[in-house]
């Protein structure tokens, strides 16, 4: 193993710290969980140690999992849920932005730019909870046991770039529908490119920009064909773990309880440990000291200026909710408004 990907494992396995559990109360119980590409960091060093460490230890070996990523079995990532509620797994974890093709309610806490910081985007998401989870049970067939969350979607750049109105005009790669309308809101060219592409692209200069997370962009080599990054929040690739409702409840009670408590902690942990993916990203990216997790790069930090974060919020009102709820209807605006839009001080239009 890289040494940079120990110590990220280090960190990860820390993370995962188990609650203590009556292993003697919980009956032999064994379940199928699907989990992220094995190619991302979150899968290797926090979803399938979960499984496959976390669960079996806290319960004494009597909850036990096969676990398999969606990479494995060859199929896109967007047929998750569909997956899910027709019962060939017991629980799974996807980021929300792919359930939006079936929903596009689910984005709601993790619309492009609504979110400034970590903290920011937990409340939305805390908040926007009642609202997922009664979406999965009435339609999906399935349980919310936990939202957690990827690095902040940040915006690399290999020509010049000063702010956001430079954005005017460039082909920018992303990939999720809030995303290109905010950027087509600022006047960019959005193209949506396979995350394995995005570097020959931006090395052949198909896109002049591309959107990913501050430190999983670091891994995949992007300082090598790119010298700026923006870090305007074009999101957060929030991730939630749901459960077969059906397989739920046929599960003991007290194995309920139990998984909801290791979701719980499993949950306050992976936030914590991206909040420390955060700085590790800021030194590694920046040539700045303790450059453990990714590879020393010498990029430039464009600063958002106060003039930017009032041209995000104006695109987000003025493009990016209205874009939004024509997709997911008025009655998601007005849950939006009562719960997202409380945290984030904005208002989706209701008529």
């Amino acid at each position: 193993m890289p040494k940079p990907m120990l110590l990220w494992t280090i960190a990860a396995t820390a993370a995962c710290a188990a609650l203590p559990a009556s292993a003697q109360e919980l009956p032999a119980t064994h379940l199928k969980a699907l989990v992220p590409e094995t190619t991302t960091p979150m899968a290797q060093v926090l979803e399938i140690p979960y499984w496959t460490e976390t669960i079996p230890q806290a319960s004494g070996g009597q909850v036990t999992a096969d676990v398999v990523a969606i990479d494995q079995l060859g199929i896109d990532d967007k047929a998750v849920l569909r997956l899910l509620k027709l019962g060939m797994f017991d629980t799974a974890s996807t980021a929300i932005s792919k359930m939006a093709g079936d929903d596009p309610r689910f984005e709601g806490c993790d619309l492009a730019g609504i979110s400034v910081n970590i903290e920011a985007a937990r409340a939305a998401c805390d908040a926007y909870r009642p609202v997922l989870d009664r979406l999965l049970q009435e339609n999906w067939n399935a349980k919310l046991l936990a939202i957690v969350t990827s690095p902040p979607q940040v915006i690399w750049c290999k020509p010049e770039i000063g702010g956001l109105a430079d954005l005017q005009g460039k082909k920018v790669r992303v990939f999720n529908k809030s995303m290109t309308e905010f950027l087509e809101g600022v006047g960019a060219e959005p193209v949506t490119i396979n995350f394995a592409e995005v570097v020959p692209a931006l090395e052949r200069g198909v896109v002049d920009c591309a959107v990913t997370g501050s430190l999983t962009g670091n891994t995949a080599g992007w300082p090598e064909v790119t010298d700026y990054i923006y870090p305007l929040y074009m999101g957060w690739a929030i991730i939630v773990h749901v459960a077969n409702l059906d397989s739920w409840n046929r599960l003991d009670p007290a194995v309920q309880t139990f998984l909801l408590e290791q979701h719980a902690a499993f949950e306050d942990k992976y936030w914590e440990t991206m909040r420390q993916a955060i700085v590790e990203a800021d030194n590694c990216n920046f040539g700045k000291a303790s450059c453990e997790v990714g590879k020393p790069a010498d990029m430039t930090l464009v600063p958002v200026t106060e003039q930017d974060q009032a041209l995000r919020k104006q695109i987000i009102e003025d493009v990016v909710l209205k874009d939004w709820v024509a997709r997911a209807g008025t009655d998601a605006a007005a849950a939006w408004n009562e719960t997202v839009g409380q945290v984030v001080g904005m208002t989706a239009p209701t008529n």
